[in-house]
């Protein structure tokens, strides 16, 4: 099984993309984590947000796996401790299917997109820049891949 990080946004700042890099090399051997970064639809004044959303939507559904297990990353998903998430991890896994996680853009994911999507996950109540999304997010897939490993990174 393999996992796509899906993130509407290009050119992290230094510090996620080699936060990221640290997780995603710690990953490899458990879930290996490709990113694939989706250009943002234009904003600006005078400009349609809807039509920047749907834009976004159809280049986020176009970089899909085939098959994939969708996880939307959207405020108003499934709250998870994680150890919860560590159970979903073991549920993904079971299913046979590789996973997509999906970062939606400063107004969140297209109604396509999350109409796709076969789950929503909530990262909780705080309001995060998308770009430490992906850091947050691929940490805790890897705390999750370590509770299932019996590793000793998470200490609860």
């Amino acid at each position: 099984m393999k996992a796509r990080l899906v993130a509407v946004g290009e050119r992290a700042p230094a510090w996620v993309a080699q936060g990221f890099a640290e997780y995603q090399k710690r990953l490899s051997h458990w879930l290996p984590m490709e990113l694939v970064e989706v250009e943002p639809g234009v904003r600006g004044k005078g400009r349609d947000t809807a039509r920047a959303m749907a834009d976004e939507g159809t280049r986020v559904l176009a970089a899909l796996p085939k098959q994939a297990h969708v996880v939307a990353l959207d405020g108003r998903g499934t709250l998870h401790s994680s150890e919860q998430l560590a159970v979903r991890l073991e549920h993904w896994r079971g299913q046979g299917r590789d996973l997509a996680f999906l970062i939606g853009g400063p107004e969140g994911h297209a109604p396509e997109v999350l109409q796709r999507a076969d789950e929503r996950w909530s990262l909780g109540p705080l309001t995060l820049p998308h770009m430490l999304v992906r850091l947050v997010l691929a940490e805790q897939v890897y705390r999750a891949a370590a509770l299932l490993a019996n590793h000793p990174y998470h200490r609860a």
